[in-house]
């Protein structure tokens, strides 16, 4: 006869678990040894990597909020709205109080900056200070965020007041 208490007790659990976690681990030993490489253990020493935290900077250490939120932006994909707005709304402090009381910017499309001048003559010396504007606005904003720059200068009156209008190049005067 046999004992009933002789019979195996069938594993459950934990007991499976560990089980399979150690057949694992046996079995990439085994495959690393075939292949001639180190265990897991002897390359974390061989790459002389902590693992704690020290003095010196580390990946687990706590981001300023600042470049958490450009990293979002970048993710996000609307950097180039938040470029177009910080140029827009802070033309006066980029390019200086003197040149943005002649002219304000008008659009950002594709790293092409629109500037509209109040007179043909701030149009002509904004297109010579074009390398010096794109210079100020990549250090305030960032590079190739402004890659072009195009000027317009002042829009001129309409002589055309009422219905009525005869054809012709008008009065000739220069505006500007």
């Amino acid at each position: 006869m046999t004992d009933p208490d002789d019979a195996p007790v069938p594993k459950r659990g934990a007991d499976l678990a560990r089980e399979a976690l150690e057949q694992a681990r046996a079995r990439t030993a085994a495959r690393r040894a075939a292949e001639g490489r180190s265990s897991v253990v002897g390359r974390r020493a061989a790459s002389n990597r902590r693992r704690w935290s020290g003095p010196g900077p580390d990946a687990r250490d706590p981001k300023p909020f600042g470049a958490l939120a450009q990293q979002w932006v970048k993710r996000s994909g609307s950097a180039d709205d938040l470029a177009k707005a910080t140029v827009l709304a802070r033309w006066a402090e980029i390019v200086g109080d003197d040149l943005a009381s002649h002219c304000e910017p008008l659009n950002l499309v594709d790293g092409q900056l629109i500037i509209q001048a109040e007179s043909t003559a701030w149009a002509t010396q904004i297109k010579l200070l074009g390398p010096t504007i794109l210079g100020k606005v990549a250090a305030a904003v960032g590079p190739n965020v402004v890659r072009q720059i195009r000027t317009q200068g002042p829009s001129r009156p309409s002589w055309r007041f009422g219905n009525r209008h005869v054809s012709g190049r008008g009065p000739r005067d220069t505006y500007g």
